[in-house]
């Protein structure tokens, strides 16, 4: 039997689809994220599930739609938030039973009450913060603590093994990859194969880098410079981690994926200067919406994957994949069975290794009073919202992504009859997903979430 890959999962948080250089982004570039493609596959239909982090991380480690695994919204950060249900399996607790040392370095926004945090979703070490955003300094969670009625006060959040520790003055960016290479390096020393979870939460605000990677960027206006220097702080880090693979003797036998949450951010907070102007430091590329948005801009990601021992490298590929496609792929690649789980993903192994087709499949994503549905390259939103707490763009938007990947045009009225047929597929797919809630889920009170703020333009 051929010996069972590290796998490697990075993840980013409100990076846009046109923020990589190997995605096309010409204003700054990625350089170790593009070996990363070269050497392997970059995908340029690749989705997350949800258009916000919580649900879009419970899909990524579970393979699941977020509905089906109890995560539905972002979910709040005080310290008795409930999360990820604890019935609920992820790729941590599936590998683990499969020998694998199993290690977290980052953010986890999946609960912070007992029975929510990464040790009781199957981590025998993690490293990190719980809740959806922190200070990369203080390492301190600040929202909430001016919001109208009753808010929250700061709270500190940083954690090892689930004991609180404090490291005030360090680039959190810088501390995730620090800690990620320490786990590499135990895990080889035991000799395990290992899985690492690293998501990094920049380029989430506040946007905060240090000066020698604002320098780099010194011709961009002052928004996305930080942006890239927040980026390519990433993508240095991804580049020490894939080196210390190889150093370790694991490159060859180490599949990764990287990719996104949600698309960019335009929340006012994003900003440090007081202002209440939207954010534009983000750049989804030429796709429509953002983050809170199931239009393209919110949903379709950066997404790459590197196996150099199993799959060959430099391939684009172009049917639509998803994140809680990993979880089946990595046990595929780890040989063990999936049929114990509950899973709405499909492994890639065969696309990626092989280049067989994809059996044909609906994707589906709902957020708030927003669904969607694509199918092919057709994509139908419904009560697609491009502003945050804003009324709907379109009641019905139905597009041609093979044609229009930024659905500018709506052929709601020129083809009547793929518009009821997606609309039908959707609504009955939304319909079990509420089903599933309140029979399943909301008894253990999800109701914590911290729902989106509009964003107030100038």
């Amino acid at each position: 039997m051929a010996k069972a890959p590290n796998i490697i999962v990075f993840l980013t948080d409100d990076q846009g689809y046109g923020d990589l250089s190997c995605m096309g982004c010409t204003d700054f570039r990625t350089p170790h994220l593009d070996r990363m493609a070269r050497d392997g596959v970059r995908f340029t239909d690749w989705y997350s599930n949800s258009p916000v982090c919580s649900p879009s991380r419970a899909a990524l480690l579970t393979g699941r739609y977020p509905g089906n695994a109890g995560v539905r919204s972002i979910l709040a950060g005080h310290r008795t938030a409930t999360g990820l249900p604890t019935q609920v399996p992820t790729l941590a607790t599936a590998l683990r039973q499969q020998g694998y040392a199993t290690y977290m370095s980052g953010k986890w926004h999946l609960g912070l009450s007992s029975g929510s945090r990464p040790q009781d979703h199957g981590f025998d070490h993690w490293f990190g913060f719980l809740a959806g955003c922190i200070d990369y300094y203080s390492h301190i969670f600040y929202w909430g603590m001016n919001r109208q009625g009753p808010g929250l006060n700061p709270t500190h959040d940083l954690w090892e093994d689930d004991v609180e520790i404090w490291d005030d003055g360090r680039y959190f960016t810088e501390m995730i990859t620090e800690r990620a290479i320490a786990y590499m390096r135990d895990a080889v020393a035991k000799g395990q194969p290992f899985f690492l979870y690293v998501p990094y939460n920049a380029p989430h605000y506040p946007m905060h880098a240090p000066a020698e990677y604002v320098e780099r960027f010194s011709e961009l206006p002052w928004d996305r410079r930080i942006m890239a220097a927040m980026i390519s702080a990433v993508d240095d880090s991804v580049g020490a981690i894939l080196a210390e693979a190889e150093r370790l003797g694991q490159r060859q036998d180490t599949l990764s994926f990287f990719t996104s949450d949600n698309g960019p951010s335009r929340e006012t907070r994003n900003w440090l200067d007081g202002t209440q102007d939207p954010y534009y430091g983000g750049s989804a590329g030429s796709l429509k919406g953002h983050k809170f948005s199931l239009y393209e801009g919110g949903i379709r990601m950066p997404a790459l994957c590197h196996w150099p021992g199993g799959i060959e490298a430099g391939q684009v590929l172009d049917l639509p994949c998803a994140s809680m496609d990993i979880f089946p792929t990595a046990m595929g690649a780890a040989g063990a069975d999936v049929v114990p789980y509950e899973v709405d993903g499909q492994s890639l192994l065969p696309y990626l290794a092989q280049g067989d087709a994809l059996p044909q499949r609906d994707l589906m994503w709902e957020m708030g009073k927003q669904t969607a549905i694509r199918r092919g390259d057709w994509k139908l939103v419904l009560n697609g919202q491009l502003v945050e707490g804003a009324p709907p763009d379109d009641d019905i938007h139905l597009a041609h992504l093979g044609n229009d990947m930024g659905e500018t045009i709506n052929l709601k009225h020129e083809d009547p009859r793929q518009t009821q047929d997606l609309k039908e597929a959707a609504e009955s797919w939304r319909a079990g997903i509420e089903e599933r809630w309140e029979t399943e889920f909301l008894h253990e009170d999800r109701r914590t979430s911290s729902q989106p703020r509009p964003v107030t333009h100038a």
